[in-house]
């Protein structure tokens, strides 16, 4: 069975992690929270100790349904930092398989050139690392490979758009209806 992996460093943002985990677990998709750290105990960005189910050496790519990187910082850099995340990525890359990225961690694939002639978006101000992308501003944008998220408040939105791309929208839609999203976002 093929895993998303959600890649977590010391200054990832919270919310934008543990939701997407949150919402792709009641989708029922395998989803690991992987720490990049070398511990799997990390501190995010806002001082929340995280206990991730894994540690990067034990990731198997050939079996990655997606990758997922939530932003903050400095965790986001600490992502783009990573030696072994960037294989993992370029493996995923150009075996045709889905990435995703939020708020300012899209600067991670803009800065390896992946982003060049799509559209995409993050956190305001980090629009100048989407290397030759296409910057919307939109809460969620899908073009290609990829899924974008702009920041916190578009983390819902962005844990269904990834649900969405992995198991259907009609289990999209299940979700944002038992989490009962479609009442608040009338």
């Amino acid at each position: 069975m093929e895993t998303v992996y959600l890649f977590f460093a010391e200054g990832s943002e919270e919310v934008e992690a543990l939701a997407v985990v949150d919402i792709l677990r009641r989708a029922g998709v395998e989803t690991r929270i992987v720490s990049v750290t070398g511990d799997k105990m990390v501190t995010g960005a806002h001082g929340i100790r995280v206990e991730a189910d894994m540690l990067m050496e034990e990731v198997d790519f050939s079996k990655a349904a997606m990758l997922v990187l939530p932003g903050g910082l400095p965790g986001s850099y600490n992502l783009a930092r990573h030696e072994g995340l960037a294989e993992g990525i370029m493996q995923q890359y150009k075996a045709g398989k889905p990435l995703a990225a939020i708020c300012a961690a899209p600067l991670v694939y803009g800065r390896m050139g992946l982003l060049k002639g799509l559209k995409a978006t993050c956190y305001p101000g980090f629009e100048e690392n989407l290397e030759g992308a296409s910057y919307t501003g939109s809460l969620v944008e899908e073009d290609g490979l990829f899924i974008t998220g702009k920041g916190p408040a578009a983390v819902f939105e962005f844990g269904y758009a990834i649900v969405a791309k992995l198991a259907g929208k009609d289990k999209a839609e299940a979700v944002r209806n038992g989490m009962l999203y479609n009442e608040v976002a009338r």
